[in-house]
């Protein structure tokens, strides 16, 4: 969506296909902006059904590119978009894998080898998922293009006044130390490390507050542990937003202890409003776009990270802005030079 509404679309239109039939927020500004909007089956729910139907809607469109962001599942997309006959087909990698996913990790590795096999063009976030999807030897050839996360960075930019409506909004003073983090309640973000980060961070600091903005399979299960914590008064549990922009001003510190990434936007996103950012070291390195970010190790206890996080109280960067567009992330350029691929393979 970032790259939909910045980029030049008298020379690119997307349509979008989504999974499951429940109108999202999103539909009627796709819709506004030119787009058409396809609901189709869950792939979890009947992977046959979606296939059939990414099948019908490919070839009755007669789309000049399919760019699918599946990650390993890829393959189920790709290979209808396939038979349908589109003739650029992109892989689009986000994301790597750990063992302790688990059951998600061995389902990761038997779908790997197959994703890319009916895609030929191959995109990735960053130089780790595309060396984790492709192999070193496709990304040092030059195989694999690296689309930049990028963001409207001015609309990202530190606002004293909406620090100051959010935090009235929420309850909070303006000393109340605030940590933030924006994910979905899933494995890989790793909520229960997270809470027990904070529960440090209280137990040094009283007056502190943890804003959890996302949603998610394991919400209710991170509540209760937020519960048994004794934290659920200083936890805010925030949901799906369409703010979160705006959000990002009344945090003092951003927090993401993921297992796995592949170069997550909402690094992007807080970096550019100059909040202090603490990253598992299993997040990539090029997550650093500016002086302000810190990679901390999963190993490292609890009590480290909160003594970490705390010495950041105060510090935010005013050179957020041209740091990022140093780092090229800013949106209005990458929007300009994802259209030029897209005009380039499109019409090859």
């Amino acid at each position: 969506m970032n790259n939909y509404r910045h980029i030049d679309r008298s020379k690119v239109q997307f349509d979008f296909v989504v999974d499951g039939y429940e109108k999202t927020y999103l539909d009627e500004e796709i819709r506004f902006l030119g787009g058409k909007v396809y609901h189709v089956e869950p792939y979890k729910k009947n992977i046959f059904r979606y296939m059939g139907q990414i099948y019908k809607i490919v070839r009755k469109n007669h789309y000049d590119i399919v760019h699918t962001n599946m990650n390993t599942l890829s393959f189920f997309s790709l290979f209808p978009a396939w038979l349908a006959g589109a003739r650029c087909r992109i892989l689009h990698n986000h994301s790597t894998a750990v063992r302790s996913e688990g059951l998600r990790y061995v389902m990761k590795m038997v779908l790997r080898p197959f994703a890319p096999l009916f895609a030929n063009h191959y995109a990735a976030c960053s130089r780790l998922a595309g060396a984790w999807m492709y192999g070193e030897s496709k990304l040092e050839q030059g195989n694999v293009t690296i689309v930049a996360n990028a963001v409207d960075l001015r609309e990202y930019a530190y606002s004293e006044k909406l620090r100051e409506k959010y935090r009235k909004d929420l309850g909070l003073s303006n000393e109340t130390f605030v940590v933030g983090h924006v994910g979905r309640f899933a494995y890989q973000k790793n909520h229960p490390f997270l809470l027990k980060v904070f529960r440090e961070i209280v137990r040094q600091h009283a007056d502190s507050a943890l804003l959890l903005i996302g949603d998610g399979e394991l919400r209710a299960a991170i509540e209760e542990c937020a519960d048994s914590y004794g934290l659920r008064d200083k936890v805010h549990f925030l949901g799906l937003r369409d703010d979160v922009k705006s959000l990002y001003s009344s945090m003092d510190a951003f927090v993401l202890p993921s297992w796995f990434e592949g170069l997550p936007v909402v690094s992007v996103e807080a970096q550019a409003n100059g909040l202090p950012c603490f990253f598992s070291d299993k997040v990539t390195p090029e997550s650093r776009l500016s002086p302000f970010a810190t990679f901390l190790s999963l190993e490292d206890s609890p009590q480290e990270w909160a003594e970490r996080i705390l010495q950041a109280r105060g510090q935010r960067n005013g050179n957020a802005l041209q740091d990022l567009q140093d780092a090229g992330f800013d949106i209005e350029k990458q929007a300009a030079v994802l259209a030029d691929w897209y005009m380039r393979i499109g019409t090859a």
